[in-house]
């Protein structure tokens, strides 16, 4: 099970993405997760910029989504929204197919940001056909280093809920990858 894991935050020692690499070191062996975190790498979305011009940050970037079998999105809430680089994001996924039947879940770093999770909630169901919005975790993890961040995800009740959150993703990802889409036969 390949799992592409999408960091929200553009901040070099970012909460969300200290959590997803402490996600990965606790995975199952059977999961696979890569991490995605230049959300603030990417160009401002343009419709001009698709097609052949498409940039190469971008170009990888949908790659790295048309090859998971799932894609988990953990993301800081910014003034009650979704960060603009995170939206940015998702802005040049919308008109590919790559995210239209791939299988999402969200993961949250914080005790607080549920106005940005009912946002990215809404746009999530938008974009994809399989947004598991059951399929949620959320650790507590607002102020501690990455360091420490680790330290916390390893602890064994956290270690056990990843772990669960992660096979009941999995899980998911392989029921809708045996889904036919298309009109019935």
């Amino acid at each position: 099970m390949k799992i592409l894991a999408i960091s929200g935050s553009a901040r070099r020692d970012s909460t969300n993405t200290a959590m997803l690499r402490a996600v990965r070191a606790v995975a199952p062996s059977d999961i696979e997760i890569a991490i995605f975190d230049g959300v603030g790498g990417l160009p401002v979305f343009s419709p001009d910029l698709e097609g052949e011009a498409l940039p190469a940050a971008v170009r990888d970037f949908v790659a790295s989504i048309a090859g998971s079998d799932g894609v988990i999105i953990a993301s800081p809430e910014y003034v009650r929204s979704i960060p603009g680089g995170l939206k940015n994001a998702i802005d040049w996924l919308v008109s590919g197919e790559q995210i239209v039947h791939k299988p999402v879940a969200l993961l949250h770093a914080s005790h607080r940001g549920d106005d940005m999770l009912e946002g990215l909630r809404t746009i999530l169901a938008t974009i994809t056909d399989r947004f598991a919005a059951d399929i949620f975790l959320r650790l507590p993890l607002m102020k501690p280093e990455p360091a420490e961040v680790l330290r916390a995800v390893e602890t064994a009740e956290n270690r056990s809920r990843v772990q669960a959150y992660l096979q009941a993703f999995s899980a998911y990802c392989e029921a809708a990858g045996q889904t036919v889409i298309g009109p019935p036969s």
